[in-house]
């Protein structure tokens, strides 16, 4: 028996602090009226594709929130002839989503520097070196990795190990572009390396090593798709002690023995499931917990088809944080009475 796991990674809307180009990390930056629609069209776009999510994660921070919100408002829209309303899962909000902390660089612009001086030379890389009163260093990259690797065990992993095999779990994690690249990176340390494939129709845009496949645009989003038959878990249990887990993974491509529908893109639909359950994160350990027996196929990378036809309000408006207190400009018209 197969089982099989759909996993959306996916960058919040756009918000004010992008568009005036600062540091936001730990900020809780708002929304635009631009982003707030990306947000929109995509939860309208994912359920349209047929999916019912079964799990839905977001970063505590509004923006990553107000975007996995209308996913889910999205999926409670009625379905059918006879107005059916499919079931959703609530929103989990978890802190370890969260963006990359920039410390005192929090709300400066992006190309602005920590400290001015008028040193140069060796004066100046002294001055660097030295801590400065008030200053707070941005957060590690090891910091990050540890928040990940918390939230992949706590959350991740469990969906892995349930051996359900009438359930297709079916996971969204809405977080920052940031954080999203170090959360692949700690999942791919777990994938078995000749088990990693890419679709057809993203194996021209993948360049580089899997590490390394690319930003996310505002609503962008990774897809991917994991499979595995009893058959292949009981022999990866016996390959375990021999199969290392590197850092630094080839490029594979889809022309291996993925399934034809999976290597163009199409995969089969899911079934629902309720709310997810909250547990408090643990700490990782220095060497993660493969995903052995399990194939990964990468359908998508920054999916932006969602966005097509979108056009910024111009005038300003579209670049302005979002109100949820404005009314549209059609509520301002009544209509007329049909006679």
């Amino acid at each position: 028996m197969a089982r099989s796991i759909r996993l959306f990674l996916i960058r919040h809307g756009e918000t004010v602090d992008n568009i005036a180009q600062v540091y936001a990390g730990s900020r809780d930056s708002a929304l635009t009226n631009h982003g707030y629609q990306q947000a929109i069209r995509l939860g309208l776009y994912l359920q349209s594709s047929g999916l019912t999510f079964t799990h839905l994660f977001s970063s505590h921070l509004q923006r990553a929130v107000k975007t996995a919100g209308k996913i889910r408002e999205a999926q409670l829209a009625p379905v059918g002839d006879n107005g059916t309303v499919r079931a959703a899962p609530k929103v989990v909000q978890l802190p370890v989503l969260a963006e990359k902390d920039f410390g005192s660089m929090e709300g400066k612009k992006s190309n602005s520097r920590p400290f001015e001086t008028s040193a140069s030379g060796k004066d100046h890389r002294r001055q660097e070196n030295t801590p400065t009163a008030g200053f707070a260093d941005a957060e590690s990259k090891e910091s990050m990795a540890r928040r990940a690797d918390a939230f992949i065990e706590e959350y991740l992993l469990p969906l892995f190990d349930d051996s359900s095999s009438n359930f297709t779990p079916v996971i969204a994690i809405v977080s920052h572009g940031i954080f999203l690249s170090t959360l692949w990176k700690r999942i791919l340390l777990r994938i078995p390396r000749r088990k990693v494939c890419l679709s057809h129709s993203i194996e021209g845009t993948v360049r580089q090593s899997l590490e390394r496949l690319g930003g996310w645009s505002n609503t962008g989003y990774l897809e991917l798709y994991f499979t595995r038959t009893e058959a292949e878990y009981h022999k990866s249990i016996m390959e375990a002690t021999t199969m290392p887990i590197t850092t630094s993974p080839e490029l594979i491509t889809g022309t291996s023995t993925a399934p034809q529908n999976l290597r163009n893109g199409h995969i089969p639909k899911s079934r629902a499931e309720g709310a997810v359950q909250l547990v408090i994160g643990a700490p990782q350990t220095s060497r993660p917990r493969g995903l052995q027996g399990w194939s990964t196929f990468i359908l998508r990378v920054n999916s932006k088809d969602h966005l097509q036809g979108l056009k910024r309000t111009r005038g300003g408006v579209g670049s302005l944080r979002y109100d949820a207190s404005q009314r549209c400009i059609d509520t301002f018209f009544k209509r007329r009475k049909v006679e």
